[in-house]
């Protein structure tokens, strides 16, 4: 999601570890699985959603889930990437930390129908509050489009920065796409407060 080079305050890459499970409020938080496949195929297959990513193509199908899963599964990207479930077990969505150059990068979507309910905001937390603790001392870059503000308002509710803005090449829209480029440092992380 993000095209700028980090700066020297970063710290070197360390290893995160396996992905683990997470569990919050309404979710759980799993590393994925080639069964995950179909349901990946149907929420990037929706063009809302792809439209939103920087890598996906359209049309999304189900050879291109189990593509990227299969890269996933076997640890060929550095990092953790959840399958973000319902208490039920249904797939609705990812988030994912990869190591891109010398950074480390969050990237995230969730399908349409289950947008505006704040299930990316909490997975979001999760996934970025258990990196820090993996990682201490790092930080973690992201962005949005600048159309896609509902994105950058999540980051914004973890502590994630604005940390400028660019333009970065939409797969899906087959077009350079304005860029706002986001930073989370480790002491501006803000944890879910506690439930009542």
């Amino acid at each position: 999601m993000n095209a700028m080079r980090p700066d020297s305050s970063v710290a070197p890459a360390i290893d995160p570890g396996p992905c683990p499970t997470l569990t919050t409020a309404r979710l759980v938080l799993r590393p994925h699985r080639a069964s995950d496949a179909e349901a990946i195929a149907q929420s990037l297959g929706d063009y809302q959603v792809a439209r939103m990513l920087a890598r996906v193509p359209v049309p999304y199908d189900r050879q291109d889930a189990a593509e990227w899963l299969n890269l996933v599964t076997t640890g060929f990207i550095p990092g953790w990437a959840f399958a973000v479930t319902t208490g039920d077990d249904v797939h609705v969505g990812c988030v994912s930390i990869e190591m891109r150059g010398d950074a480390w990068h969050l990237g995230y979507w969730l399908n349409r129908f289950y947008w505006r309910r704040g299930y990316m905001s909490e997975a979001v937390r999760a996934v970025s509050g258990r990196f820090l603790m993996r990682v201490p001392g790092t930080d973690i870059h992201s962005g949005v489009f600048a159309d896609n503000l509902a994105s950058l308002k999540v980051q914004q509710a973890c502590g994630f920065r604005v940390a400028g803005c660019g333009e970065i090449f939409s797969v899906a829209r087959n077009a350079l796409v304005p860029h706002i480029e986001t930073r989370l440092s480790p002491g501006d992380f803000r944890p879910a407060a506690p439930r009542r």
